[in-house]
């Protein structure tokens, strides 16, 4: 257990470790054994972090020509799902001196271009490959040679559980970690994996996309307008992230489709739309009413609604729907802006009960055009 910690949100929250530390440390630990014929308990690496890991060593098994064991994952207080799994690592002595590193079951191959791993290769990313070599030289010197599997026998199940299927790594997990450390509640590696997809995306030729900010809005474009899913990228809630890396990667066209509760957010300029960084969802609609003429005891009972869903009730009731196109409207111009207008943009605004409630002109072209590829 690594016991470092981060204040967020008034928690304290844990650090934890990446696949990539266990894998190095699996093979450092491996190594020694190899070398010395004996056990050990611990093993101590270094991380590109600067934070040095002492972590201790199960499941040892060697003989004169092999040895593994592995390193139980803890990603700390991060929501991470490889926690708790077992990283194995086998070193087989070589004849030369150079070291072969390689994944075995429940390790991920990569099909797919567009990440920092080429075809046909195990999903071990360029970080974790330097450290896994660092540490095993550590050990047997410059002079010595080895091949090493890094082994993951749960790895496929878990894999289900993230990004890997979609970005084209099958059969695994991938061993992952740019630091060496996982930081509690990090967006910032969520924000990397979705610029990953997006990169795989730009590989198969895409340059247009319909970008919704979760399944309610992927299953809208898919049953309802029948877009093609090639298309069709979840952002969450860091559309201002994405508009900005969908600019310096020459996207050429963006439909948004969002829910009014989520999308309307950025009408007002709001481009993180998680609720703990910025609400302003009804206070963006009742403003907009207000610029329309709504009577002040219609703008009370709107910006008193519980949800965005009973808003919008309240709004048909009192025959003021365009509104909804005013919203659509100022969705595509705060996200031209932010890409400076040279993407061309149009936005969707749908409710669940009511369905779609308004296109801005230009959601109207692109829906059309995306409909009939």
């Amino acid at each position: 257990m690594l016991n470092k910690y981060v204040m967020k949100n008034g928690k304290k929250l844990r650090y934890g470790y990446t696949t990539g530390s266990c894998a190095a440390a699996a093979s450092k630990a491996a190594a020694q054994i190899l070398l010395s014929q004996h056990s050990i308990n611990n093993i101590e690496i270094d991380t590109p972090k600067g934070w040095r890991l002492m972590l201790p060593v199960k499941d040892i098994v060697f003989d004169k020509e092999k040895a593994s064991c592995s390193i139980i994952k803890d990603g700390g207080d991060d929501p991470d799902a490889t926690t708790g799994l077992s990283i194995y690592s086998q070193i087989k002595w070589r004849r030369d001196n150079i070291i072969s590193i390689d994944g075995g079951i429940g390790v991920g191959r990569v099909t797919k271009k567009g990440l920092p791993i080429e075809v046909g290769r195990a999903a071990i990313n360029p970080i974790p490959l330097r450290m896994i070599e660092a540490e095993v030289r550590q050990v047997i010197g410059e002079h010595r040679g080895a091949n090493i599997e890094i082994s993951v026998p749960k790895g496929a199940v878990i894999a289900e559980k993230t990004f890997n299927p979609r970005m084209g790594i099958i059969g695994g997990i991938s061993i992952l970690g740019t630091s060496g450390i996982v930081e509690p509640m990090s967006e910032e590696a969520f924000k990397e994996s979705l610029s990953i997809e997006m990169n795989l995306l730009i590989e198969d030729g895409i340059t247009k996309l319909v970008m919704v900010p979760g399944n309610y809005g992927r299953d809208l474009a898919l049953d309802k307008l029948h877009i093609d899913n090639k298309y069709i990228f979840k952002f969450s809630n860091f559309i201002g992230y994405i508009l900005d890396d969908a600019l310096d990667k020459k996207i050429e066209k963006i439909l948004l489709i969002g829910h009014i509760g989520k999308i309307i957010k950025v009408a007002g300029g709001i481009f993180h739309t998680h609720s703990k960084v910025a609400d302003g969802r009804l206070e963006i609609l009742t403003a907009h009413l207000a610029l329309m003429g709504a009577a002040p005891s219609e703008l009370e009972v709107i910006m008193n609604s519980n949800t965005t869903e009973e808003a919008v009730e309240w709004v048909k009731k009192y025959g003021y729907e365009e509104v909804f196109t005013v919203l659509a409207k100022k969705i595509t111009e705060k996200s031209i802006q932010r890409t400076y207008g040279e993407i061309q943009i149009g936005t969707i605004i749908f409710s669940m009960e009511e369905g779609i409630l308004g296109i801005c002109p230009s959601g109207k072209i692109l829906m059309e055009e995306f409909k009939h590829e």
